[in-house]
């Protein structure tokens, strides 16, 4: 049965009328047109259908809306501010990190879950962080190098 529910997605009030066991990766791409997080397998194994919540990055082909809650919903396309990329967002751009593209979104979220809690990781933390993230194009060099910039980017910015 159908209901409606009020999520806050990419700082935005969306109300939406779906069941309550919807996974929230149909409701942010059928309902409210938002396609950076992709779905892969369906299982919560590839990352990449990762969204934050809060600032914890998370899998959303399985989570049902209803379980969000009051919690910020950001997709990568919520991660740029005021016309700004994110960093981690001109990192990838600039370090060409992404082959195909399609694990981008989730390795971008996870990224940016990564730096926030820990704005100068380790290459250890930032693959342990990176590892629910799937890339069959092997581009996982160039990612983690992408994730170093992107830590230096937000350290000039904080300087």
């Amino acid at each position: 049965m159908e209901r409606e529910l009020t999520l806050v997605v990419n700082g935005e009030r969306r109300t939406v009328r779906v069941a309550p066991d919807t996974p929230l990766l149909y409701v942010l791409r059928d309902d409210l047109g938002l396609n950076g997080p992709r779905f892969g397998c369906g299982l919560e194994q590839c990352g990449a259908c990762m969204v934050l919540r809060g600032a914890e990055a998370v899998t959303s082909c399985r989570l049902p809306v209803s379980e969000v809650g009051t919690a910020a919903i950001t997709t990568v396309e919520g991660l740029a501010s005021d016309g700004e990329l994110h960093p981690v967002q001109r990192a990838f751009l600039e370090l060409q990190a992404a082959q195909c593209g399609y694990c981008s979104s989730g390795m971008l979220i996870s990224a940016a879950a990564l730096l926030w809690r820990k704005p100068h990781p380790t290459d250890d933390e930032i693959r342990a962080a990176l590892d629910g993230n799937l890339c069959r194009c092997g581009s996982h060099t160039r990612i983690v190098r992408a994730v170093q910039r992107a830590a230096q980017l937000m350290w000039e910015v904080e300087a």
